[in-house]
């Protein structure tokens, strides 16, 4: 179905509201994943910083507050239905503009700046920025928008190794597991770790970003894939870390995998990882116009 030039002004839009609602409205299921923590906690130290998680995110949604104060890479994931005929460069300027739009009319501190020179153009974007991924889906007429904005402190704790095959399953367990042990506090657990398995090493990387944006809890359709999932959420949860890493039961809200076929003599592995607040939101747009919002 073909679009009208209004249809990008409201994609426009649209991204404006989701990154500025993105910072103040935790999503649910992460709530829901806060409060099974705070309720299960036995150290007193770490129940006291879940109570302070569990205001902040009560005076974001009922005060209409940022619930942290870093407004985080702008990073969008849009599936493009295949019965939708749009313009690919239209689309592209209405999502760089909404970012642009969200920072100068609420306003939000502009975090993005350039690689050498640090310069900031006070709109949340600059080269290559905001961060769009695209994927095609059969059958749908509908867009589909999912924004995250990525903190510094989570997304500075990134690894990516290639591994040889030899390495095998054991391999992969080692290299998340000490790097998510030495990222210690830095990332603000307890923590959302995604994990990018296969691939080529830009593809990897980007696995293991978009775990990150899976609802906590949710599961690899592979069946053992989610078992070392699991098994990967258990032995971080074991390492005492707790949250802020000041000591306590739960060090990692849920460990998420994605993966990808790669070359024979490749096993490349990567850790990408979400602070406490996994913060996201979703848009799905249809042709004639009307937006449906989520998590």
């Amino acid at each position: 179905m073909e679009v009208s030039d209004s249809f990008y002004a409201l994609v426009e839009t649209v991204c404006r509201d989701l990154y500025i609602k993105s910072l103040k409205e935790i999503p649910p299921d992460v709530v829901e994943s806060i409060k099974r923590a705070a309720a299960k906690e036995t150290k007193e130290v770490a129940k006291r910083i879940f109570s302070h998680y569990l205001r902040s995110i009560e005076l974001g949604k009922k005060e209409n507050m940022m619930v942290c104060q870093d407004t985080g890479i702008p990073i969008y994931w849009v599936k493009i239905g295949g019965k939708l005929r749009l313009d690919g460069s239209k689309l592209e300027q209405a999502i760089i503009r909404g970012t642009e739009r969200a920072t100068r009319e609420h306003p939000l501190r502009s975090s993005i700046v350039s690689p050498l020179k640090r310069e900031n153009r006070q709109t949340s974007t600059g080269d290559h920025i905001p961060i769009i991924h695209y994927e095609f889906i059969a059958d749908s007429d509908v867009l589909d928008i999912l924004f995250m904005p990525k903190g510094s402190g989570s997304e500075n704790m990134s690894f990516m190794k290639m591994l040889v095959p030899a390495d095998g399953i054991n391999g992969i367990k080692k290299f998340v597991l000490e790097n998510v042990v030495g990222a210690g506090a830095k990332p603000c657990p307890p923590m959302v770790v995604g994990v990018g398995i296969g691939g080529s090493s830009d593809l990897c990387m980007t696995l293991a970003k978009k775990a990150t944006s899976r609802p906590v809890g949710s599961q690899n359709p592979d069946p053992q894939i989610a078992a070392l999932e699991a098994e990967l959420c258990d032995a971080i949860n074991q390492t005492g870390l707790g949250p802020q890493g000041l000591g306590g039961d739960t060090t990692a809200l849920g460990v998420h995998i994605e993966s990808a076929w790669t070359h024979i003599t490749c096993n490349p592995v990567a850790v990408n990882i979400q602070c406490w607040r996994a913060e996201r939101r979703r848009a799905i747009i249809t042709p004639d116009g009307k937006v449906e919002e989520g998590f």
